[in-house]
């Protein structure tokens, strides 16, 4: 029985007997899916036995059928699983079973497992030759799954970066192999292109860390993505040890040792992009773990309203941002994004009437006209000793990356209280609490309460995604409002541009306190944090639940998410 091509009505000529012809045609299908009209599709049909072209193509190109459509009907034709790459993340390791030079030649790339069969993503389902030699190359089952011609030239393109690798070496275990053999091993070629592709598969993905976690043997590769951990895939016993091996190799560590937690950096070229990477590795009982936290310092710094501060604490911020001395602290979690508010405050004051000098670890964004230092703790480079020499450099406007110690905490309140406008970012809940946190750190509380003139607190929110979001009512207490009437809110549904989430990207939430003369006399009386506070919202200060509330009515994001973030 001949195998019908899938872009047309035409038969081909080369009969199987596993595959059989559907029942439907093509274009019967589109009209049964209410893609295309009859008379649509039966001049289709005319134009392309004329110019001998497939009628589906003929559709696409009339723009009476869009891309996902013409996939869609063609799946539902062969009874086939249509994916996109909206809703699909396809696995690193079946996307590195085949070269790039064969994924090109026979149209089809391999996007993920199913029990013991590889599914293989193409635009023709019909080509059991190829369906074939990917049988052969890769050794295991295969069964396709329609894509449409956009997404199979983006998983190409995928495929591409890692071109000129050679796919034929043979793994070996090497997890008890002495150090000398061990980096031999990890710069193979199957691991170099196994540890460039999750990297670039995390960047397009929109990672911000990518975690590399021993279990049995194997390694299990996740992503955070807005947030949230997200499984990436796994890594066999046969090749975990290397893998590890090669991020050391990457970021400079002791290849040898296995006992002891390193930290390194290093950095990738994606698309003409230098992404820079910071690298931690952890030893732990099941073996060792390796974190990549992902830096793109070439991307444009964010505004403060772009981050999602409202306007009147942005006119607080830019309130204090105008004075010539004084210190700005940025505070909330790691992960909350005090980095690009600091970054939005340095966007504000950087000017040619001053000298603005940072010191940073890492240094995420180059900024133009500012001296950026990058801490180099290894040879002796720390925020205490880069501080004092900045100090000394004639500077206006100092930018620290981290308040982390005594020393360095000291030196910024003092920078402060000596004429320079110090903005840094400390590890506090709430923005109350960094006064409590620098004197607890060891710096006098008053010159604490002389040196703060504002204070940022921030957390991570995701967005809902708008293009399935779904209003609902909730009662105005809900969302913190004192009128008893139902208040329409969204929730999150899930779509294929969100990959079924329900979100896409984040929103920041935050607190700004203005250090008062009240609120400096309860920081020199070493007044607790709550007392801090409730001055403080008395004088105007949000607090950040109150911000994720406001939020949640202004329909960016929920009041699950409100909960997560802010409890």
């Amino acid at each position: 029985m001949p195998i019908v091509d899938a872009m047309s009505f035409a038969p081909l000529p080369d009969p199987t007997a596993a595959r059989s012809r559907p029942g439907r045609l093509l274009g019967d299908v589109l009209v049964g899916l209410d893609f295309c009209d009859r008379e649509t599709v039966e001049r289709a049909v005319r134009e392309g036995r004329v110019a001998g072209r497939p009628m589906g193509q003929l559709l696409l190109e009339g723009g009476a059928v869009n891309a996902d459509q013409l996939a869609i009907a063609i799946a539902a034709r062969f009874g086939l699983e249509h994916v996109s790459l909206d809703t699909l993340s396809p696995d690193v390791s079946a996307l590195n079973l085949v070269p790039a030079a064969a994924a090109r030649r026979l149209d089809a790339v391999p996007v993920a497992f199913r029990d013991e069969t590889l599914l293989v993503a193409m635009v023709n389902p019909t080509n059991v030759l190829a369906l074939d030699d990917l049988a052969m190359l890769t050794e295991l089952r295969v069964e396709p799954v329609v894509v449409s011609r956009e997404d199979l030239d983006v998983l190409l393109k995928r495929v591409n970066r890692l071109d000129g690798v050679d796919e034929n070496f043979e793994l070996e275990p090497v997890a008890d192999e002495p150090a000398d053999i061990l980096e031999s091993a990890a710069d193979d070629a199957p691991t170099v292109k196994l540890v460039r592709s999750i990297i670039a598969h995390a960047i397009e993905a929109g990672a911000s860390d990518v975690h590399f976690d021993p279990h049995d043997g194997e390694l299990r590769v996740r992503y955070r993505v807005d947030g949230i951990m997200a499984e990436a895939t796994t890594i066999p016993p046969r090749q975990a040890a290397k893998v590890i091996s090669r991020i050391k190799i990457l970021s400079e560590l002791d290849i040898s040792e296995r006992r002891l937690p390193q930290d390194g950096r290093t950095s990738i070229t994606l698309e003409g992009r230098r992404i820079d990477i910071r690298v931690t590795i952890v030893p732990l009982v099941a073996g060792e773990s390796a974190v990549l936290r992902v830096l793109d310092p070439g991307t444009r710094p964010l505004s403060l309203g772009e981050i999602g501060m409202g306007d009147a604490d942005r006119k607080r911020v830019e309130q204090a941002l105008r004075s010539s001395h004084g210190a700005i602290l940025a505070t909330g979690p790691t992960g909350s994004g005090k980095s690009t508010s600091l970054y939005a405050a340095v966007g504000l004051v950087s000017t040619p009437a001053k000298t603005l000098m940072t010191i940073e670890d890492p240094v995420e964004y180059r900024l133009p006209d500012v001296k950026q230092m990058q801490v180099f703790e290894r040879a002796g480079l720390t925020f205490a000793i880069g501080l004092r020499a900045i100090m000394r450099a004639d500077p206006d406007i100092i930018m620290v990356g981290e308040m982390r110690d005594r020393e360095s905490a000291k030196i910024a309140v003092e920078a402060a209280l000596t004429g320079h406008l110090v903005l840094s970012t400390l590890h506090t809940n709430s923005a109350p609490a960094a006064a409590a946190r620098l004197i607890d750190m060891g710096v006098e509380p008053y010159l604490v309460a002389s040196a703060l003139d504002c204070v940022l607190a921030q957390r991570l929110a995701r967005k809902l995604c708008t293009s399935c979001r779904r209003a609902v009512s909730v009662s105005a207490a809900d969302v913190g409002l004192a009128d008893g009437t139902a208040v329409e809110v969204y929730e999150p549904v899930g779509c294929e541009r969100c990959r079924s989430t329900g979100y896409r990207g984040r929103i920041g939430i935050f607190e700004v306190m203005f250090v008062t003369d009240e609120i400096r006399a309860l920081i020199v009386a070493r007044a607790a944090a709550g007392e801090i506070a409730a001055l403080a919202i008395a004088q105007g200060m949000t607090t950040l639940h109150e911000d994720g509330l406001q939020k949640v009515r202004a329909g960016h994001t929920t009041l699950a998410e409100v909960a997560r973030v802010t409890d």
